[in-house]
């Protein structure tokens, strides 16, 4: 066990460096806070150091720092603090099995740890991201997919290329629309699918729903335009996943 009390001590300086992309994927690391978050990292055996204020968050075989309470709130994003914070490899990319989400340009992080969440609880094997996409390893992204990342097989890629292997696959690829596309509630699910969800601004880019089998959307009342891209992706993955697509 080591014991560091200063901010300016050399490893909370690369510690706090991870709390920016591009020394995330300099590093391939990224920091996870809280007991819940650790517990599920540790099942991933991504884990490379544990940081607390006291030797209770110790595991056997893992480097772990006493830190004082001053190195935990400079290094946490919550306004609160945490008791714990844990550096983690990112987990390595593989083969896309079973179902797909692909997301173009989600910008905010709150929408995509939901989304993540929604993966999980619905059946999705693989999340890709387009290139503008937010950050998988952002800090807000990971606390709010309450550790569903750690179940998923993320990919960040051109979505035209994933789109068309997948095509070479067998898949079928749905797009939203609000205004064209076929109710969800109408839709039979037969195969492996893949389905695109877009931008909270302007949606699906046209390149990619041009390339998509169907287009579709979800019934609502007239009072309401459109709906967040994080419930709206909620709501069509449980009706992909009750209607065949599991």
């Amino acid at each position: 066990m080591m014991k560091i009390e200063s901010l300016e001590n050399k490893k909370v300086k690369e510690w706090t460096k991870l709390k920016t992309k591009k020394y995330r994927d300099q590093k391939g690391l990224f920091l996870i806070e809280g007991d819940h978050l650790l517990k599920e990292a540790l099942k991933k055996k991504c884990v490379q150091e544990i940081l607390a204020s006291d030797g209770q968050f110790k595991v056997e075989g893992l480097p772990f720092y006493e830190v004082s309470q001053d190195i935990l709130k400079k290094l946490s994003s919550q306004e609160s603090g945490t008791s714990v914070i844990a550096v983690c490899c990112k987990i390595e990319s593989r083969a896309i099995l079973g179902n797909v989400c692909l997301l173009d340009c989600i910008q905010d992080p709150g929408n995509l740890g939901t989304i993540l969440r929604s993966c999980v609880a619905f059946g999705i094997d693989t999340v890709v991201c387009s290139a503008d996409t937010v950050d998988f390893y952002n800090e807000k992204v990971i606390r709010a997919s309450e550790g569903s990342f750690f179940y998923l097989n993320l990919i960040k890629n051109d979505l035209k290329w994933i789109l068309s292997d997948l095509q070479k696959k067998g898949y079928c690829i749905y797009a939203t629309n609000v205004s064209e596309g076929k109710n969800i509630k109408k839709m039979t699910i037969k195969q492996n699918y893949a389905i695109i969800m877009g931008n909270e601004g302007r949606g699906v880019d046209k390149t990619f729903q041009d390339l998509a089998n169907e287009l579709i959307s979800i019934p609502t009342t007239k009072n309401v335009e459109s709906l967040n891209v994080g419930v709206a992706t909620s709501i069509l993955l449980y009706e992909l996943y009750s209607n065949g697509g599991q």
